[in-house]
């Protein structure tokens, strides 16, 4: 893959994704995960039936929509959920009627204070039925009229659907990534999250990885709950660090939440690589979590998965609403953004290690003509230091992350020279990431 290209290889994928009517449930959600399994020998796609209990919940009836409008007393609609489908609240059970718009007008979202966009709105698990509007359609429906009103919708008996892909390594310690396929056309808030995701197990794929990853693809919420619910033992067994990945394509800024303990190394590689690239950068508590990392890290799960974004979601003024496009808000810049800060996370988790010295004293540099490797720079210059600073602290009480945090230098800076330094055994891999 082509760096410079890489945003404009999401963002084609986003395209694509962008017409599919996702649910929790339902055809465009299983059609997105035909879409993203196409791209890997193996993806696998599962299917949990309806009605299943997972944990605490229940997988609810499988939705389908074909089509919704509104329309005047001429015939003439003045909604059309084949324009946009956030036009219909999801999870809408069908509908055929008449309607005065004193009845009706309850029915319909909008936002006053955004008044050219159309909420995103959802009734999961009480059965109900809505549109949504811009505030200024809205404000046009005339409060004298009858309104027919269509949902061609089905609540059924059927399945969940939720995609996995398992990509070994060297060792059975996982790498745990999850991004979510439950919002319709949200760009964001929904697609940037699983398309990154995607491009990111393309290049795992080509690698020799120290971990196995274990990617998935599922419908927020009731998906990370149904996948826990299935594989919670293995999860705890094996996972040593993680990302829930969401929001990461806007150009606005990068974000940072925590694991509830707020303290694995999911968290410190996060911190590090965000300061690095982006010092400005959001930090937010616990106390604002809002999507699936409340799961991975819920008491008795307690996956140590943090979360990387740009613009978090609830935290920017388009969210949940149609003003998240894939034109004015998600760009290829951004995503390439989204995407290189979590391949410096998942590099950096993977060069982690601690080390020992195996000379008394320092080295004699020269002798090794590691002075002369790095072109005979003095010893206050980035390299000599990045080296020293290996050196002195290859006691194997700190990590590869610990040196590059005293330094105050990136820990990308470092691969190259720790590399060096083992290859002339000056220094012993004891252990990777504790």
């Amino acid at each position: 893959m082509n760096k410079k290209n890489i945003g404009i290889d999401i963002h084609n994928l986003c395209k694509k994704l962008w017409p599919l009517n996702r649910s929790i449930t339902g055809n465009g959600t299983l059609e997105t995960l035909i879409i993203i399994s196409k791209y890997f020998k193996n993806f696998k796609i599962h299917k949990i039936k309806t009605g299943t209990n997972v944990f605490n919940w229940t997988i609810p009836d499988e939705w389908n929509i074909k089509d919704a409008w509104i329309k005047n007393i001429h015939g003439k609609k003045v909604l059309d959920f084949k324009e946009n489908n956030l036009h219909v609240v999801g999870y809408s059970i069908p509908i055929k009627a008449k309607i005065e718009y004193k009845n009706l007008k309850n029915k319909i979202f909008s936002i006053p204070s955004q008044k050219n966009a159309i909420p995103y709105v959802t009734s999961y698990y009480k059965r109900n039925w809505g549109f949504c509007m811009s505030d200024n359609k809205k404000k046009k429906l005339k409060s004298n009229e009858k309104y027919e009103v269509f949902i061609d919708s089905k609540l059924k008996k059927g399945h969940l659907n939720y995609g996995e892909l398992i990509i070994k390594g060297r060792t059975n310690k996982e790498i745990f990534l999850s991004s979510y396929i439950c919002h319709p056309s949200l760009a964001n808030n929904e697609l940037s999250g699983p398309t990154i995701l995607t491009f990111l197990a393309k290049w795992l794929t080509k690698r020799k990885n120290e971990y196995t990853y274990r990617l998935v693809f599922v419908p927020e919420t009731i998906g990370s709950i149904a996948y826990l619910s299935k594989n919670l033992n293995k999860l705890k067994k094996n996972v040593i660090a993680g990302y829930n990945l969401t929001c990461l394509g806007d150009e606005r800024t990068y974000s940072y939440l925590p694991s509830r303990s707020g303290n694995t190394i999911s968290d410190k590689i996060a911190l590090h690589i965000l300061k690095h690239i982006y010092p400005k950068y959001k930090k937010y508590s616990w106390n604002e979590r809002g999507s699936d990392e409340r799961q991975y890290c819920s008491p008795g799960v307690d996956l140590p998965i943090a979360t990387i974004m740009r613009s978090k979601y609830g935290e920017y003024p388009e969210y949940h609403t149609s003003l998240d496009n894939l034109k004015d808000l998600v760009t290829p810049k951004g995503l390439s953004g989204g995407y290189e800060v979590l391949k410096l996370a998942l590099e950096a988790l993977e060069k982690n290690c601690y080390m020992i010295a195996t000379n008394h004293c320092e080295p004699q540099l020269s002798k090794k003509n590691l002075i002369r490797s790095i072109n005979g720079r003095e010893p206050n210059e980035k390299s000599v230091k990045i080296i020293l600073a290996i050196l002195t602290w290859a006691d194997g009480n700190h990590s590869l992350l610990d040196i590059a945090e005293k330094t105050n230098f990136p820990i990308w800076e470092f691969y190259s020279y720790l590399n060096i330094l083992k290859n002339e055994k000056l220094i012993k891999i004891i252990q990777k990431n504790k």
